[in-house]
């Protein structure tokens, strides 16, 4: 991954500060811990950055995790339906399935995605 650093692509699938690249943006880098899925540092203790630029800064991360929902249930249903031959019932299942599986990777993913859309990476911090 380290190929990628410097670009928003590497703090977007990392999870880390989008400014410096540094630190992780979460209390927890695993997202299966559901008790500690969306608690943020306060700030990055690297650059200073501040997360949570306004309050309910994150909210427009949920326009951003449908588009991403329904990335993972148009893949689940080409997956279970055009190449594995399933009926209506098991691609419903497959996709409902998918979906509650990468629900904490689509959550932590879209406000990564949204906070990218508002910071730049700056290599001198």
């Amino acid at each position: 991954m380290q190929f990628l650093k410097g670009s928003k692509s590497y703090s977007i699938l990392t999870g880390t500060c989008p400014v410096c690249q540094k630190e992780s943006m979460y209390v927890d880098s695993n997202p299966y811990k559901l008790q500690n899925i969306l608690k943020m540092h306060e700030r990055c203790s690297h650059c200073g950055t501040k997360y949570k630029i306004e309050p309910s800064f994150f909210f427009g991360a949920m326009y951003v995790s449908y588009a991403l929902g329904v990335a993972v249930s148009v893949a689940a249903f080409i997956i279970a339906h055009v190449f594995l031959g399933g009926e209506l019932m098991t691609t419903f299942i497959a996709i409902t399935l998918s979906l509650i599986v990468l629900m904490p990777i689509i959550l932590r993913l879209s406000r990564n995605i949204w906070i990218n859309m508002f910071l730049n990476y700056n290599e001198a911090v």
